[in-house]
């Protein structure tokens, strides 16, 4: 007897992830791409993603080479060694990249993003940010009597720990970047 006689029907997964062998464990990686700074790459780029299912955890794009029209997009994604590849491999074919570098293989790489963290709070719970704040190196970029702004940089770990940290004190809203990379030493991309 099938499901279909049975009256039910089973639904194929709509994403990769699914698809992949569940005892293989996901891993984060940091791709960085070299494209051709033209309308619609971004959204080719993004499209591949959303296409077969993968999840992109951070994204961000400029143009770094304005003589060359060029454009580094710098994505955080996760999946099994072998959906990291596959990505991989699908991006460098795409028509208007130029190279595609995975910064957590090469190890030679600084990773860091921007968050602005606000919080509402007066008193101890105020001094406290302000103390907090001081130790992860963060800086106040607005202030009133009832309210902070901080902004801090560093790796996505180190903004995640301040965040939880705010937390208790009365954060009210964060604004992140995204994580920007570029390889160590004399060569670039």
């Amino acid at each position: 007897m099938t499901n279909k006689t049975m009256g039910t029907t089973m639904n194929q997964p709509a994403s990769a992830y699914f698809m992949e062998d569940r005892h293989e464990p996901t891993e984060a990686h940091t791709l960085s791409v070299l494209v051709q700074n033209e309308p619609g790459v971004l959204a080719r780029v993004i499209g591949l993603f959303s296409g077969r299912g993968y999840n992109i955890e951070s994204l961000t794009v400029s143009e770094t080479e304005n003589q060359k029209h060029l454009s580094r997009i710098t994505i955080v994604t996760t999946g099994t060694p072998m959906v990291i590849e596959q990505i991989k491999h699908q991006l460098d074919r795409m028509v208007p990249v130029y190279r595609v570098v995975d910064m957590t293989l090469s190890g030679r790489s600084i990773e860091r993003e921007l968050a602005m963290v606000k919080l509402r709070g007066t008193g101890e719970h105020r001094v406290e940010a302000l103390r907090l704040a001081e130790a992860f190196r963060a800086r106040v970029i607005d202030a009133t009597t009832e309210s902070f702004v901080f902004e801090i940089t560093g790796n996505s770990g180190k903004i995640n720990q301040f965040i939880d940290l705010m937390r208790p004190l009365g954060l009210v809203e964060i604004s992140r970047t995204g994580v920007a990379a570029i390889g160590r030493g004399p060569e670039g991309m």
